[in-house]
Parts: structure tokens; sequence; C-alpha cells
């Protein structure tokens, strides 16, 4: 099955995304289609071969004046524009034309140029999607106030309206813009090398081994290796701030920008493989993961219409039969919660919101695959740090060998140590071969044996050495690696991996906001024991195997919301059953990117702090346009019904709601811009 994915135009309603995501999804040759409102994109699967001309037939049927192209289009509303002036100027003329039978045929032009499109929209809806919108509500409260005699106040309530989704269209393609400009880095052209000249083409058609021309200022459009030192800047990717030297040789990846001199990139990967493009995927990918709050509002908003339309014929009712009001004052107060009742700042503010958190993530290196996991971070009860290589750097050195044997010195326990060690690809391995430069002849090794999370083995001149850990070298003591000689303990060894930069301030951060900390480790328990109280980590598991590590997972998980921090290699499997799984990858980690639902990039161990601030303060936003949009809806629908609003002011009140909570959205964006040339560490 074949993904695929468009640009769909004209949306400015996140109703109309969903009803065109559910609609499409109804069609049997289509699966998993996922309309995204805040990015303008569509994507689904399918085993089929469906043209663009078929799919926007489709698409048509569910929502007339959207449709789907391969690329970005100007969608300019100039003539749309032109109607509507013309329209004010003929109102404006009929102010002062005194002859009743023409006065009325102006405002009948004015209503037809004002209400045309959407009375054909409500219609079209109506027929194809069996199902009312906003444009229905417009038009029978428009027609509605013509035929009650308040022909001016209806064609003021179109004017408003119509200048209202004007700036509403302009607010949501300027938010818009906005959250591309963060995530957007893909570079369209490059110049690959031919001979001794270069040549434009398309980022797509650039293949593994072209050599690709980097000029200062440039983007890398694409991974590969530098065939010239120069320096980066990594902020796009990374989050940070500092520039980056990068040798002859070395790999750089697509999103950097070259700060040095023209150098020249040999290609390593094609660029549907490349670090920017699956960044990209999976920022696009990341909305089809919706929030609860996404989720109940999407429920609520199909059953939104059929019932404002039932509340404003029970007032109608009510103000006629028990309000003792007229026909006239009773319908124009009905139409007046008509006007009130639009959704529209609820169901687009919060999309927006939500996109905005995660395209400023992005840009502080932080990759977040859905709304959800973004939404659920603030929420956190408690949080699973693996030790090795995400509280500490993993960098091993040898702090210091106890002899217990006193028939060997130094020197020959440092030679068994580094005979064994020299077969092993552990970290470890790496301390105990830089304890000496001489050469190692490992044809004397026999019978090389090594057991993962344990030790290793082997046999030189009829001694069977062991190295490891106390259960393999048969000793009490306690301390991190262990030599055992024909079955009698020799030496022990003590290993110092140091703690990463920012470690004490973040778990001091997630204890400040209550949040419960554990470490897991394959470490010795006094080792993890000093670090888990220089930390002050509330709980820790030593001497753990990675599906250890799985394992107990659910028992300090105990059904409440748990995240676990590893570095993506071996702790892949718990990353993947954790609630929140949160990899410090460096960059460039498939398994890192794979396995977890947010990647902290730069391997930053401070970004978990930024995240939270992140997570937090959309969930403020949000819950502020909310409550902002719902209290002046039931104020003015309260105001509307004993006739103290009237039909342009709620009207007024709609659109004005709807401009406040997606401009509020953008805040999230204007706070988070720049937070990378600052500590990240939020207090």
């Amino acid at each position: 099955m074949k993904k695929y994915k468009y640009i769909i135009n004209n949306l400015d309603c996140a109703n109309c995304a969903r009803e065109i995501e559910e609609g499409l999804n109804k069609d049997k040759r289509l699966c998993n289609v996922h309309v995204n409102f805040s990015t303008s994109k569509i994507s689904y699967e399918t085993t089929h071969n469906i043209s663009l001309k078929e799919l926007n037939e489709l698409v048509k049927k569910i929502e007339p004046e959207s449709f789907i192209t391969q690329e970005d289009i100007n969608t300019e509303t100039d003539f749309n524009i032109i109607i509507f002036i013309i329209a004010i100027v003929i109102f404006i003329i009929s102010i002062f034309v005194k002859n009743k039978i023409i006065n009325n045929m102006l405002l009948i032009i004015t209503y037809i140029l004002l209400l045309y499109k959407i009375i054909i929209k409500a219609n079209k809806i109506l027929i194809n999607n069996h199902s009312i919108d906003e444009n229905f509500l417009i038009s029978i409260s428009c027609i509605g106030a013509f035929l009650i005699g308040s022909k001016a106040e209806g064609i003021m309530v179109i004017t408003l309206y119509t200048i209202g989704k004007l700036l509403e269209h302009y607010a949501i393609n300027k938010s818009r813009s906005s959250i591309k400009n963060i995530i957007d880095l893909k570079v369209k052209n490059v110049q690959i090398k031919e001979g001794t000249s270069y040549k434009d083409v398309p980022v797509e058609e650039v293949n593994i081994g072209d050599v690709v021309l980097l000029k200062k200022g440039d983007r890398v459009p694409i991974d590969g290796i530098i065939k010239k030192d120069s320096t980066f800047d990594t902020s796009s990717i990374t989050g940070e701030s500092e520039y980056v030297k990068i040798k002859k040789g070395k790999s750089v990846f697509s999103g950097y920008i070259n700060i040095g001199d023209t150098i020249e990139l040999e290609v390593t990967s094609l660029y549907q493989d490349s670090m920017i493009a699956r960044i990209l995927d999976i920022m696009e990918d990341a909305t089809e993961k919706k929030a609860k709050t996404e989720n109940l509002v999407s429920k609520w908003s199909k059953i939104y219409t059929p019932v404002v339309i039932s509340l404003s014929l029970i007032l109608f009712l009510f103000l006629s039969f028990i309000g003792n009001l007229s026909f006239k004052d009773s319908l124009y107060r009905s139409l007046t919660f008509l006007v009130i009742s639009c959704p529209c700042a609820i169901v687009i503010s919060i999309p927006l919101s939500y996109f905005s958190g995660l395209g400023i993530a992005s840009k502080n290196g932080i990759l977040i695959k859905g709304s959800n996991y973004l939404d659920q971070i603030c929420s956190l009860k408690k949080i699973i740090f693996d030790k090795t290589g995400t509280l500490t750097t993993g960098t091993f050195n040898v702090e210091s060998i106890e002899i217990i044997d006193t028939n060997y010195d130094k020197d020959k326990i440092i030679e068994l140590l580094r005979m064994g060690e020299s077969k092993s690809p552990h970290p470890i391995a790496k301390s105990i071969m830089n304890l000496s430069n001489k050469k190692i002849d490992e044809t004397k090794i026999k019978d090389y044996h090594e057991e993962i999370g344990h030790g290793i083995s082997y046999r030189i001149n009829n001694k069977k050495v062991f190295i490891g850990s106390k259960k393999m070298c048969n000793c009490d003591y306690d301390t991190d690696l262990h030599l055992n000689v024909n079955g009698k303990h020799i030496a022990s060894i003590t290993i110092n991996d140091g703690l990463k930069d920012g470690v004490k301030e973040t778990i001091n951060y997630l204890n400040n906001q209550k949040i419960k900390t554990y470490m897991f480790t394959g470490d010795k328990n006094n080792v993890a024991k000093a670090i888990a109280e220089s930390l002050n980590i509330s709980d820790y598991q030593s001497e753990m195997l990675p599906e250890d590590k799985y394992n107990y997972y659910e028992k300090v998980s105990s059904n409440m919301l748990t995240a676990f921090v590893g570095d993506g290699i071996n702790d892949a499997p718990t990353l993947k059953r954790a609630d929140i799984g949160i990899s410090m990858g460096n960059v460039g980690s498939e398994s890192a990117i794979e396995a977890s639902d947010i990647v902290i990039m730069n391997d930053d161990i401070k970004k978990i702090s930024l995240l939270f601030e992140i997570s937090k303060y959309t969930k403020k936003i949000i819950i502020e346009s909310l409550i902002f949009s719902l209290s002046i809806k039931v104020l003015t629908l309260i105001l509307g019904s004993i006739g103290m609003v009237s039909m342009w002011l709620a009207v007024l009140a709609d659109t004005g709601v709807t401009l406040v909570t997606v401009i509020n959205s953008l805040r999230i964006i204007k706070k988070y811009n720049n937070i990378q040339n600052k500590n990240s560490c939020v207090t």
C-alpha cells in the first residue's frame, strides 16, 4: 500500500478539514486519510490508481471550495474582494435613493452579491454531504433579516461576516506561514558537480555519490561527507546555539547551515532517507496523533450545528408563545442566536496551538511525534531515566585498581584485563585498553566468550581468566569490575562515568514539578546508589539487564502516566512500551528516532525541562482560548436572547473572538522562538 501526500487549498475551517477527512475515509479505496488543517496537507494510503482529478471530485462533494494540488499555489481572493466592494458601493447608493422600488432592487442586488457564494456553498454541502455548517447559519440569518424588514441590518451582518472571514483567512495563513518557517528546512534545488562545472537539479534527483556545492550561508540539502573543514550552524536540527566545527571526511546532516567558506559535499543518502526528510515526515504526521482536547472538539463539532438550530427554534417558540413577543421580534432574536453560535474560534485555534507547540519544539531540537504527547508531558506523574548515556556521559575511565592477590603486580593485572577486553565492543573495554599502549598478541587468547550483562572469559597459557561481575568472578567486592584467574579473585576495578552537564538542574526541576524520578541501570548497586543520592533521584534499580528494564517498567508505572528516558539503542523495547518514550538520541541515530515518541536531537538532557515548559504553555494557551471564546459566546447568547445584542454586533463578536484566538496561538512561537540562545532549563 502506497502513501500519498498533497496540498489542500482554500481550507480555512478546521471543521471542514474534519468533514473532508471523515468523508474520504468512507471511500473503500482510501485508507488512513488525514487532513492537516494547520499545514494544509492531505495524506492517504491506497493500492488503487486514483488520479488527482478524481480525488478533487471527491473533495469538492464534501467541501466545494477546497481543491488539491501537488505544489503550493497562490489562492488570492482578489475577485471576491472586488465583488464585495461593488456590493458595498451599491448598498451606499441605495441609502440615498428615495424611490422605494429602486431602493429595494438595489438592496436585493447587494444581498445577491454578498450572499450568493455562501448560499451555493451551504446548499452543496447540504446536498452532497447531508450536513449543515456556518454558511447555512449565516444564510438563514441574513435572509430572515431581509424578510422581517431588517434589510440594512442583514447587509451589515453579511458585511461584517465577510470582512471577518477575510481577516480570518489572513490570520490563519499568517499562522501557517509562521509554523512553516520554523519546520520547513527543505532545499528545493542543489548544485551537483559535472566535470569541472555545476548544474542545478531538484534535491529529489540527487544520487548517492554525487558531489554537491555548498557556498557560505547555504543550508545542507542532503546528508553527506564534507571534503574540507568548515563551521556549521546546527541549530535548526539540534537547537544548539553555538556553531560547530566539523573536519574533512566527517558527516553532516541536512538542515545544517554552512557558515564557513565554499566547500563540497559527497552525498551519502537519498533525499527521502535524509535527516531533514525524516524530521519533516514526522512533523507532518504528528497531528495525526491528536490530543484528547482535539478529539473532544472534533466529536462535539459534529452535533454542534444541529443542536444550535434546534435551540434557536426552541427560543423562537418560547419567545413567541410564552414570552409574549411579536413574531418579528422573536424571529430576530432567534436569528441573532444562530449568528452568535458559529464554532470557528474553538475548532480553528486548538489545532493551530498544538501545531505551534510542535513546531517551536522542533526548532529547539525536540522532535515530538504527536500533539497527544505534547499534551501529556505536563501531566506526567513519574519519569524513569536510564543511567549510562542518559544521565552519565557513557565515556568510561578507570578510577582505581585494587589488587587482592599480591602475587600479581599492577602491570600484569592490566595486561590480563587488556587481553580480555581487546575483543569486546563494550564502552568499558575502551577505558581498559587506554590503560596501556603495549601491543597485544591476540594469538595467545583462546576460548574467548562474552556473556552479555555479566562479563567475558578466555584462556591463556592454561589459565582460565574471568573479567566481569562479582557473580562471574566469584567474589563479594561491590565494585564495577573484577579479575579472576583459575577461580581466584585477583583484583577489583572501579569505573567512573561522569554525569552529563545539566543533569542535576533537570532532576531538581522535575522534583520541583512534583514528578517522581527513577533510575534504571545495569551498574553495580553501590555506584547506582551514589549517583541516585547525589542527584536526589527518588528511587533506583541496579544490576539490570535490558529485559529487566522492560519488565520492571510495569511495576514502576502502576497505571500512572510514566515516561522513560533512554539513549535509543539498547533501551528501544522500553522506549516503545512507555506511555511516553523520550530518547536522548545523538543526531542521526535511526534507532532513537524510530523507537521513541519524543527525541532530544542533540542529546542535551536540559531540553527535558524546556519540553515540559512548552507543553505547559501550549496547554495554557489552549485553555485561555477555550475560556475566552466560550465566555464571550455564552454572554452574547444570553444578551442576544433578551434583546440586548443586535445581529450585527453578534457577528462582530463571533469573528472578533476567532481572530483573537488565532493570534493567541502564535504566542507559543513568539515565547520560545529564540530560546536556544538562552538557558534551556526553565525554572
